[in-house]
């Protein structure tokens, strides 16, 4: 599917409908909020994975144009960011990394799955981004194993300072969507 196929206003009304609660909700931030964007909602939902990759792939290609260098992976973080960065790869034919929160304890104790070669250009994909606190989590561990981390792309931006955190680190960031585009107005 090419992103000429995609129409992203009715994928961002889809992404909506199946993933925005109401209520209150205290997210990974710690701050409480009136709303929730259940990524597992959507990010289980193969029919939306199908629509999600070529947009990140079009992303990708914008980042690297404005970077002037190509990423040689992907990257997503446990957990939500798994199924996203794996429709991404699908797409685009480049090979992905899966971060772990921490190190586990036992086989080979690694926090990073997947190969990563010293100098490695990566870029992140991540989920809904509030702060971006999890995203530099992700890209700390990349670096820490010698990869070059060029940007974050997420699903849905909520405003609330991912951009400005990630940019600070040096990072580029976009979004294919932000939550106005999901009608949240909050």
């Amino acid at each position: 599917m090419s992103t000429a196929q995609i129409n992203a206003p009715s994928l961002a009304q889809q992404i909506s409908e199946v993933a925005l609660l109401r209520g209150t909700f205290t997210l990974r931030s710690g701050k409480v909020s009136k709303y929730y964007l259940d990524k597992y909602l959507f990010s289980t939902r193969p029919e939306l994975l199908a629509k999600l990759a070529p947009l990140f792939a079009q992303r990708l290609t914008a980042m690297e144009a404005k970077a002037g260098r190509k990423a040689v992976r992907l990257a997503g973080a446990e957990l939500g960011g798994i199924p996203l960065v794996t429709a991404a790869s699908l797409h685009t034919g480049l090979p992905c990394l899966f971060v772990r929160n921490q190190k586990k304890d036992y086989g080979t104790a690694k926090q990073l799955e997947g190969v990563i070669k010293p100098g490695d250009v990566v870029v992140l994909v991540e989920d809904v981004a509030t702060t971006g606190g999890q995203a530099l989590e992700a890209v700390k561990s990349i670096r820490d194993a010698g990869g070059s981390v060029l940007g974050v792309i997420a699903t849905i931006d909520r405003l609330e300072g991912a951009r400005e955190n990630v940019e600070a680190q040096g990072l580029l960031f976009d979004a294919l969507f932000t939550k106005r585009d999901l009608g949240v107005d909050e």
